[in-house]
């Protein structure tokens, strides 16, 4: 009779002595939740992914399905360097820039006709002919350095009203093109550029250009017909021997002064300086190079 007293007692008041908490309750349904077996989970998911892809009596998971597929299309997608790609796989396209860098192109790629900055540095190009921007009237800067341009056809860069910047640095060209009207930066550092390869009134209309890089080539002679708005030039490193009081000044107008140019660069050059000062009378600064 006491034992069943006993046992009664443990029943009925022990639990009610100690109720365990509601957060501790809690806590543990959520731990005993969290540390469910991952592998019975597993196993369900397989289950289910089988029987929502079955078919003709094959079972294939949806993970294998899905990496099946993605094996494929990285199958059919073409190396980087081929230069049949679009234009906007081959190279990026931006908010009207194009970047078409050290991707080994040999031509210039079709442009979309919305492409306002061009920039195709250090790849192969050879030629660039009139058909390349014959329909892209909206560029405004087109850098070409490092390429090895040979040639320019005339009148590729005659539909270019809008072009500002234009870069055909380290190239092997022997003359100029016939540059657009708007341009305030050009650059034709290191090339083969001899005097007779640039027209007398190459730079004469040009009203807005300001910056003239003509640095490493071969030059005899100081270019002709500069423009009022120039402020730099650069003819260091050619093979300049003579200058002329026209050259930069104005021999009859004894009172011209070229108020814009802030820099001449001519060191490099065989040119002895100081036997032409009267060259430089309208210059606020004398250029550098060699005076003796």
């Amino acid at each position: 009779m006491e034992t069943l007293q006993a046992a009664f007692f443990l029943l009925v008041f022990v639990p009610l002595v100690n109720p365990a908490p509601p957060l501790q309750q809690e806590s543990l349904q959520f731990y005993d939740y969290d540390t469910v077996s991952m592998g019975s989970l597993t196993q369900q998911d397989n289950e289910m992914q089988s029987k929502d892809i079955r078919k003709d009596g094959t079972n294939v998971s949806l993970d294998t399905s899905l990496m099946l597929q993605s094996d494929d299309s990285q199958l059919d997608v073409p190396p980087t360097k081929d230069t049949n790609l679009p234009t906007c796989l081959l190279c990026v396209c931006l908010s009207g820039s194009v970047y078409c860098e050290e991707i080994d192109i040999e031509a210039v790629p079709p442009l979309p006709k919305e492409t306002a900055y061009l920039y195709a540095r250090f790849n192969r190009i050879k030629r660039i002919a009139a058909s390349d921007f014959a329909d892209i009237t909206t560029l405004r800067r087109i850098d070409f350095s490092g390429n090895r341009i040979e040639e320019i056809e005339d009148g590729a860069f005659s539909k270019l009203l809008l072009l500002e910047e234009l870069s055909l640095a380290e190239n092997r060209l022997v003359k100029l093109p016939v540059l657009p009207p708007k341009l305030t930066t050009f650059n034709a550092n290191q090339n083969r550029i001899k005097s007779r390869g640039i027209k007398a009134n190459a730079f004469k209309k040009l009203t807005n250009l300001a910056y003239l890089y003509l640095g490493h080539n071969a030059l005899e002679s100081v270019p002709l017909n500069l423009p009022e708005s120039l402020r730099i030039l650069h003819l260091q490193y050619n093979n300049i021997t003579t200058i002329t009081d026209d050259t930069f000044c104005k021999s009859n107008n004894t009172r011209y002064i070229r108020a814009r140019m802030d820099e001449i660069r001519m060191e490099g050059n065989p040119i002895v300086l100081a036997k032409h000062v009267n060259a430089f009378s309208c210059l606020r600064m004398l250029p550098v190079g060699t005076y003796y």
